[in-house]
């Protein structure tokens, strides 16, 4: 009959997740160490046998037979060795047990602290083999309580580590049990354990959602080219296709958004734009600053820049709120860009390009919306029809004084001339 020693030991296995040898070892350790302590050498070679009935240890000193004692630690005469094993010859090795009468209730003191420090070293190796492999993926997460900006998550419900307060999204809330997925960047071993480097902000955790919600994109059909993003703001993903009969845009998006709108739901009402991908760069710098329209573009190759010029309306839209727009597009292309009125372009081919965009240009108040309303958007610098297109219902309710309703009307409005 198995004792409750080895019981416990089975019981601490099956919940910690650590392999059994690691922790008898550890257990033989401390048992090694308390004896050397109170009554042994440390030059002794200690050996320790635990009964699996009685879950006593028993400690033997092991020597080796030699003609010529030089180290009395570690070696014993062929005379003295067939005391303890009539058998024993030269070359031989003796264990010979040195148990002392009271060593149970002594070495279960000494070797407490170091049986939990050991247990808790395998249960991290464990920790740093589970993990190492799943860098660079998602992974499933509760979280286990909230302490200010700390944030404790349990991954797959038995690890529990820390989400760092920069890497939680600005402005989502938390809540213990809350289901949510994060990005594994790194496990990085240190003197403390692994620490596992998680991530609500990573660009790859969109990357790896959109590989999850989209098939095409799982079997490579669908290709993420770049990803910039500003957590639980905006993204801009681009995309290519391998194949000329699957638009790319169109598989991300989904029918009626569905595919991007559960990724957003992920993200804390994140917004996904989901652009083409182009080897033409003037082209491909264009589509990353939508929904701004731009007029003309040069590009400077040695320095990797460009200078886009727009119509003054379309400007603020180019930009974004607090530069935004274009500070994604720059992430998502590799190269700086300028955004310029049209006005600063010289030559005839200012003048030319001025009049193709006045040509194209509906004022906010042809919408048909209220007065009062083409006032609040004027005074947010959007007064044509083509800044407001791309923006959503969403959007247009961050203008100062435009509410949800009013937000839908425009959006609507917006709809019927476009």
């Amino acid at each position: 009959m198995q004792s409750q020693f080895f019981a416990a030991i089975n019981q601490l296995c099956d919940e910690k997740n650590i392999p059994r040898d690691k922790v008898m070892e550890a257990i033989k350790a401390a048992l090694r160490a308390a004896y050397r302590k109170d009554w042994g050498n440390k030059e002794e070679n200690i050996d320790i046998d635990i009964d699996e009935n009685s879950g006593m240890a028993t400690v033997y000193v092991v020597k080796t037979v030699v003609k010529k004692i030089e180290n009395e630690f570690l070696e014993i005469s062929e005379k003295e060795a067939q005391k303890y094993d009539k058998r024993a010859e030269i070359g031989d090795e003796v264990r010979i047990d040195v148990t002392p009468m009271n060593y149970g209730r002594i070495a279960a003191q000494a070797a407490k602290q170091v049986i939990i420090q050991r247990v808790q070293e395998a249960e991290r190796d464990v920790m740093y083999e589970t993990f190492k492999d799943r860098e660079n993926e998602l992974v499933n997460a509760i979280i286990h309580r909230v302490d200010g900006t700390n944030v404790y998550v349990n991954l797959d419900n038995k690890t529990t580590t820390n989400l760092p307060y920069d890497q939680q999204i600005p402005g989502e809330k938390y809540y213990s049990g809350q289901r949510l997925k994060l990005y594994l960047d790194k496990v990085i071993k240190t003197t403390k354990g692994p620490q596992l480097l998680i991530s609500r902000t990573h660009p790859n955790l969109v990357r790896k959602l959109l590989e999850l919600e989209i098939p095409e994109i799982k079997s490579g059909v669908v290709q993420i080219k770049a990803i910039a993003r500003e957590a639980g703001i905006r993204s801009k993903v681009a995309v290519a296709s391998t194949d000329d009969k699957i638009d790319p845009i169109g598989s991300c998006v989904g029918q009626k958004g569905v595919r991007v709108i559960n990724i957003m739901d992920e993200l804390n009402g994140e917004r996904i734009d989901v652009i083409q991908w182009s080897e033409n760069m003037e082209q491909f710098i264009k589509a990353a600053l939508a929904p701004a329209k731009t007029t003309v573009i040069k590009l400077f190759e040695t320095e990797k820049r460009a200078k886009v010029y727009v119509q003054p309306d379309q400007r603020p839209l180019a930009i974004g709120k607090q530069g935004q727009n274009v500070r994604l597009a720059s992430i998502l292309t590799g190269w700086e860009i300028d955004v310029l009125d049209i006005s600063e372009l010289e030559g005839g081919e200012a003048a030319k390009a001025a009049g193709e965009g006045k040509a194209e240009v509906k004022e906010i108040k042809d919408l048909g919306i209220a007065p009062e309303l083409v006032e609040k958007l004027a005074n947010a610098n959007l007064t044509s029809i083509e800044q407001i297109k791309g923006l959503g219902a969403k959007d247009l309710a961050s203008v100062e004084g435009i509410d949800e309703e009013s937000a839908k009307a425009i959006e609507e409005a917006v709809k019927k001339v476009a």
